[in-house]
C-alpha cells in the first residue's frame, strides 16, 4: 500500500510542468502555443532562448531523481538491491508518465526525455553517463535534438543488455520499453528527419558557417 501511495506521488512530481511554469510566470504565455507545441525543454530553448532551456531541462530532470529517489521512505528496499531497482523503475516509469501526460495540464506535456534521464541518474549513474555521452555527440555532430535523443535512449538498452550485462529481468524489460517510447513519442520528428525538415537547435552556428564557406570555396 505504502509502494503504491509513493508511486502516486512520483507521477504527481512528473505532473510539474517545467516549461509552463517558467514560460507563464516570467513571460506570461504558455509554451505549448509556440514553437513545436511541446512542454519539453526543446521547445523551451527554442522558444525562450538557451538560458530558460537549461532551466526548464534542469528541473525535468530534478523530476525523475526525485521521484526514483521516493524508496528511501521504505526501510526495507535499503538492504534488498533486487525490490529496490524494481520500485525505482515503477517510481521512475510514473514520473515519466506523469510528464507526458500531466494532470496539472490537461494531460499535454513534453516527451519525458529529460525526465527518464533523471530516473536513469537514479538508478544507474554510469549506464546514465553513457546515454549522455552519446546524446552530446549526436547533438554535436548533428545538432538535432530529436535524434540525439532517439540514439541517447536506444543506447540504453544496448548498455544494459550488453555492455554491462545487466541480469535483473525488470532492468532489461524497463530498457527496451525505454527506447521503444522514445522512439514512439518521436514519431513526428523521425518523419521529419526523413523529409529533411526537422528543426535545428541554434548553437554551433558559427560553426556551420565556417563549413558552408568552405564548401563555398
Amino acid at each position: 500500500m505504502t509502494e503504491l501511495l509513493l508511486i502516486v506521488c512520483a507521477y504527481f512530481i512528473g505532473s510539474i510542468p517545467s516549461a509552463l511554469i517558467i514560460s507563464k510566470s516570467i513571460f506570461g504565455i504558455d509554451i505549448r502555443d509556440y514553437g513545436s507545441g511541446n512542454m519539453g525543454a526543446t521547445n523551451t530553448f527554442r522558444t525562450l532562448g538557451s538560458k530558460y532551456g537549461v532551466i526548464v531541462m534542469a528541473m525535468d530532470i530534478l523530476k525523475g531523481v526525485i521521484a526514483s529517489s521516493l524508496w528511501n521512505f521504505i526501510p526495507f528496499y535499503t538492504d534488498n538491491e533486487l525490490a529496490r531497482t524494481n520500485l525505482i523503475i515503477g517510481l521512475g516509469m510514473a514520473a515519466v508518465l506523469g510528464h507526458i501526460f500531466p494532470i496539472f495540464a490537461k494531460f499535454k506535456g513534453g516527451k519525458g526525455v529529460a525526465t527518464l534521464f533523471g530516473m536513469v541518474l537514479a538508478l544507474q549513474p554510469v549506464i546514465a553517463l553513457a546515454c549522455v555521452g552519446v546524446f552530446l555527440l549526436v547533438l554535436f555532430l548533428t545538432r538535432y535534438v530529436s535524434l540525439s535523443s532517439i540514439l541517447a535512449a536506444i543506447m540504453l538498452p544496448i548498455s544494459v543488455l550488453w555492455i554491462w550485462n545487466e541480469h535483473e529481468v525488470l532492468y532489461r524489460v524497463f530498457a527496451l520499453i525505454v527506447a521503444g517510447l522514445v522512439v514512439f513519442t518521436h514519431q513526428k520528428n523521425i518523419g521529419r528527419l526523413l523529409r529533411g525538415v526537422e528543426s535545428r537547435l541554434p548553437i554551433l552556428k558559427h560553426r556551420d558557417k565556417r563549413k558552408s564557406n568552405r564548401s563555398a570555396d
